[in-house]
């Protein structure tokens, strides 16, 4: 059902997201969907928890022998999106959680950070799947600047990314985590838009460009001259 709604809202918009709209996605009966999420509100969290869950799990397969081991390091993935569903506290991730390497105190290299990255943001505008989730995700940005409810969720879901985002940034030699993850997410997030909505929708960027980009980002941001050309 909230595999159907993102379908529906990627491909409709939010204006497309309807109850009646994902039942006839997902081949339910009628009535099913609001059962689940009677009211509107209620389907846009739900698509919202999806999205994360999705892209924690993929984001952290992309990052499968990179070196650096994830749990949700991706462009909307969420570790702890069952907290967020049923109005819990935790620490939801709007993309970007590591556990491990370098994140205990030893320092994470910067090639391997920026392999990572790119990776994950290549995945992010090249795969269907990837794609249409962050479209989906677009579109409950632009519906939570409506909606309080749906904008405490998504903001609570910003924290959490640049909470790890620092974290990350820290074992990566950044001598202001806290400044350099807002750099990076926006980075990574106007990317994303760019390639899936702006103008650079006919020409998505290789991950050798990703990469490099990345590379010379993460230098500036953590002091590593070898990263400058």
């Amino acid at each position: 059902m909230a595999d159907a709604a993102i379908a529906v809202l990627a491909d409709h918009g939010a204006r497309g997201l309807t109850h009646r709209a994902v039942d006839q996605a997902a081949g339910l009966p009628p009535g099913t969907t609001s059962n689940y999420a009677r009211t509107r509100e209620a389907l846009l969290t739900l698509t919202l928890t999806r999205i994360a869950e999705l892209d924690a799990a993929q984001g952290a397969a992309g990052l499968y022998g990179t070196g650096i081991s994830g749990s949700g390091m991706s462009g909307s993935g969420i570790s702890g999106s069952e907290r967020l569903a049923d109005g819990r506290d935790g620490a939801g991730q709007d993309g970007l959680e590591l556990a491990g390497a370098g994140l205990a105190g030893a320092g994470l290299d910067g090639a391997r950070l920026a392999d990572g990255l790119a990776r994950m943001l290549h995945r992010m505008i090249t795969d269907d799947a990837a794609r249409r989730r962050v479209r989906a995700r677009f579109e409950l940005a632009l519906e939570a600047t409506r909606r309080p409810e749906l904008r405490a969720a998504y903001d609570e879901m910003g924290r959490g990314f640049r909470h790890e985002a620092a974290r990350l940034l820290a074992a990566s030699g950044s001598a202001e985590p806290e400044r350099d993850a807002w750099t990076l997410i926006a980075w990574l997030e106007g990317t994303a838009f760019y390639a899936l909505a702006g103008a650079g929708i006919t020409a998505a960027p290789t991950l050798d460009v990703l990469r490099d980009q990345l590379t010379r980002l993460l230098a500036g941001l953590c002091g590593d001259d070898r990263g400058r050309r």
